[in-house]
């Protein structure tokens, strides 16, 4: 004799329907690729998910964030924008006027390909990447793992792929790519059967940073990736950080600013990659064209 499974009747309307959907996709609760209401209550009830109290902002923190929204607006950071309307459309503090202001902000269409791929990140379920470049190469990733990260102003795909053809990275982050989304036209996106990777293909780079910069990281230049803070020591007087790195372009980018302040120690192959740009552009400097 089999068991039948006891129903529940919620008495909702179509907006807190489309809400439990939408949560029920954001946390993988699904049947195929639509949203499964039921499983997600299932998780809730098992405690696989946690609900918090989420009416506890005052209102002084909601009309910050609406401002700071409509500064960037201002400013031309749509990505930014979106990012703090997304915060404010997860609160409950907002009222039946505002919240509809937010969802229409954030509901200004989107292709199809870009659904898919935030999908697929939010599911961490591998697919193919597949969309033309400029020089109309023909390009397909098989992404393992990726994320949609703001990185200078533009929101980029950064992610683990398969595929290491024509990517200079160091060989620890060969499979690395970083594909700036706004340069995409048209792409297709499917999903793989592959196992999602947790995070990024990583390295653990030590450097050093020396004189003012030394003292300035102990407070305003910490930064997120960073696993070891050092104490200032030494003289001339430098501090030992070691920071999670997932490419050395970016990397790079960013220290290229400290100039003579910093000094990067390992791993030797990030180290040579560096002392090769600065062989490069002593070269530069140094010829007479």
């Amino acid at each position: 004799m089999t068991r039948k499974n006891q129903a529940v009747t919620l008495s909702i309307g179509e907006r807190e329907k489309k809400a439990l959907e939408n949560l029920a996709l954001e946390f993988g609760k699904t049947w195929g690729d639509k949203p499964n209401v039921s499983k997600l209550i299932k998780a809730i009830a098992l405690k696989e998910l946690k609900i918090t109290i989420n009416d506890d902002w005052n209102s002084q923190r909601i009309e910050t964030l609406e401002k700071a929204r409509k500064l960037l607006l201002d400013l031309g950071f749509i990505l930014e924008a979106e990012e703090i309307g997304r915060i404010l459309r997860e609160r409950s503090e907002l009222n039946i006027f505002f919240r509809d202001e937010i969802e229409q902000f954030l509901a200004k269409p989107k292709p199809l390909w870009r659904k898919n791929i935030e999908n697929f990140i939010q599911k961490q379920q591998p697919f193919k990447l597949t969309y033309q470049d400029a020089s109309d190469n023909l390009l397909n990733f098989t992404v393992i793992h990726g994320q949609l990260k703001i990185i200078e102003k533009h929101q980029y795909l950064v992610c683990t792929c398969r595929e290491t053809e024509g990517n200079d990275d160091i060989t620890e982050l060969k499979h690395n790519w970083t594909l700036r989304l706004d340069r995409i036209q048209e792409a297709v996106v499917n999903r793989v059967e592959l196992s999602w990777q947790p995070e990024l293909d990583m390295i653990e780079a030590e450097f050093k940073v020396f004189g003012n910069l030394a003292f300035a990281y102990g407070k305003e230049e910490v930064k997120i990736d960073d696993t070891f803070k050092g104490e200032i020591e030494g003289s001339p007087p430098h501090r030992l950080i070691r920071r999670k790195v997932w490419s050395s372009f970016w990397f790079f980018r960013e220290i290229a600013r400290y100039w003579d302040s910093c000094k990067i120690i390992s791993p030797d192959s990030l180290r040579e990659k560096f002392y090769e740009k600065l062989l490069n552009l002593n070269h530069l400097y140094s010829s007479e064209e």
